[in-house]
């Protein structure tokens, strides 16, 4: 700040450089939407581990695929994901009553789980604990909660109903997995009574517990901010997976358009599954070509489509072959890419390889793929040596009769990373004064960022200048633009296109004649 003097003497100053470090956001955080035995409805939760996953949803489940997809992903690199868990209508919380002690509780979240809840009561409490909290002895207990599913036990010990510390309606909301209070919070009119400590209460279900109805989609609402909406309260996701409700069977076709307008508002990439009719080539063929199924995959340059779908162990069913969906998998092979390579690298070829994969539902010849990929359809092939791997990058616009621009998968999310980042790197420029020092912070900032990902190999070209260009200045910026409280940044780079078709031209030459 400016030093005013008021001595003889020398003063330090420190002048701003006017340099604002423009970071590049994660590219691979993926979003998975899907049943699960348990936890919170509607919420995005954090996993960064299958454990993770295990610990708050259930894991593994016969009754929803979103188990194995989140599995898929970790196994084949993925390293952070946001699950958001749906139910149908008509899930329920198990209640937990004892009308001897005024306790009513309800399970932390929907579904049949609840029901092996069990609950009970002690006073082995000391009097000096009692008089600390500011409340009577006899209103003071130690409440024990079980799950008898899994055995995981939680313990609160010095608890009341009454205004304090500990009073439990807060204490459980705070930690515990298991339970709340059900609400509204009624303090009961009688005080607990005091027992032998050595004996304790065994509090019952009354078993309503309910999975609910199956759903009939995860569209969700955007006003209420569930299903895929529930998306709405993070930061930043970059891919969708939305695995099969069920262990067999499909995703309903009128999602994928929603989820792929969701996607492209939240800059992010969709992985669409195929269905389980796709059972040949022939089949992915007609069903991607024609009009009404076309028109239910999208044609959004934020999706990508992968058949067929793969084989794996089944642990549930001792573990026996089974298909399941691609898309957990895929999204993984995208964020071990990502750590490799960058964003800019196609997640494909043979290092592109399935970890956990047996094999695939239908084994793809060349001429087949020949068919589909120029369809937009990425597909899944066992390659010698390597195994199952990805063997596509091209988004639901890589149709060649579409010409599109963003055809390729590693194009479009290249160009999504930028936005995003720029987009959050640049929110110091808001009500900054509109005029030629402000520009060019902007175009130091900027350039300084693109040149950091041209030496990193994000561009084509030999020099910054084939590379990237940013504009802001008197040219993109008008004196009416100024007066509006507007300032126009514009930034164009030239993309790596991945190189699909290798050709070889080998020609034998004639041997010399010696005369």
């Amino acid at each position: 700040m400016p030093v005013t003097p008021t001595y003889p003497g020398v003063y330090v100053e420190e002048i701003p450089s006017g340099v604002r470090t423009i970071t590049g956001v994660s590219t691979s955080i993926t979003a998975f939407i899907g049943r699960a035995p348990r936890g919170p409805v509607d919420e995005p939760v954090t996993v960064n581990s299958f454990g993770d996953f295990e610990r708050t949803f259930g894991g593994l489940w016969t009754e929803s695929s979103l188990g194995f997809a989140v599995q898929d992903f970790f196994l084949n690199g993925g390293g952070q994901a946001l699950v958001v868990r749906v139910t149908g209508t008509g899930s329920t919380r198990a209640l937990l009553v004892d009308a001897t002690h005024g306790l009513s509780l309800k399970a932390a979240s929907e579904g049949t789980w609840a029901n092996q809840i069990r609950a009970r009561i002690d006073q082995n409490v000391l009097s000096a604990s009692a008089i600390a909290l500011g409340v009577e002895p006899d209103d003071l207990f130690n409440l024990t909660v079980r799950d008898g599913a899994t055995g995981e036990t939680e313990v609160f010990p010095n608890v009341t109903f009454r205004e304090s510390g500990r009073r439990l309606d807060r204490i459980l909301a705070a930690g515990s997995r298991l339970v709340r209070v059900t609400e509204p919070y009624v303090p009961p009119s009688a005080v607990v009574p005091h027992e032998d400590p050595t004996q304790s209460s065994a509090v019952s279900t009354d078993g309503n517990n309910d999975d609910g109805i199956l759903l009939a989609d995860v569209a969700g609402s955007e006003s209420a901010k569930t299903g895929i909406f529930a998306l709405e309260k993070v930061e930043l996701f970059n891919l969708l997976v939305i695995p099969p409700y069920t262990a067999a069977g499909d995703v309903d076709a009128a999602l994928w358009p929603i989820a792929a307008a969701f996607c492209e508002k939240r800059r992010a990439m969709l992985l669409i599954d195929p269905p389980s009719s796709w059972t040949s080539k022939d089949a992915a063929t007609a069903g991607v070509s024609t009009d009404a199924d076309a028109a239910n995959f999208t044609t959004s340059k934020n999706a990508a489509l992968y058949f067929p779908r793969i084989v794996r162990a089944n642990p549930l069913h001792d573990n026996m072959l089974e298909s399941f969906v691609p898309s957990g998998a895929v999204a993984g092979v995208f964020a071990r890419t990502d750590a490799s390579r960058g964003v800019w690298k196609a997640p494909a070829g043979l290092e592109a390889t399935l970890t956990g994969v047996v094999d695939l539902t239908v084994r793809l010849t060349d001429p087949e793929n020949g068919e589909l990929n120029p369809l937009g359809v990425n597909c899944l092939r066992v390659r010698p040596a390597a195994g199952p791997a990805v063997w596509g990058a091209r988004t639901r616009q890589g149709d060649d009769r579409l010409a599109s621009e963003w055809k390729f998968v590693p194009v479009r999310r290249l160009a999504l990373f930028l936005e995003e980042s720029l987009y959050r790197g640049l929110q110091w420029v808001v009500f900054e004064p509109n005029d030629e020092p402000l520009w060019s912070q902007i175009r130091l900032n900027v350039g300084s960022f693109l040149q950091t990902l041209f030496r990193q190999g994000a561009f084509q070209g030999r020099t910054p200048q084939e590379a990237y260009f940013v504009k802001c200045d008197r040219e993109t910026t008008t004196q009416n633009d100024i007066d509006r409280g507007i300032v126009n940044i514009v930034v164009g780079f030239a993309p790596l296109k991945p190189a699909e078709f290798v050709i070889l031209r080998i020609q034998q030459i004639a041997g010399q004649i010696l005369v």
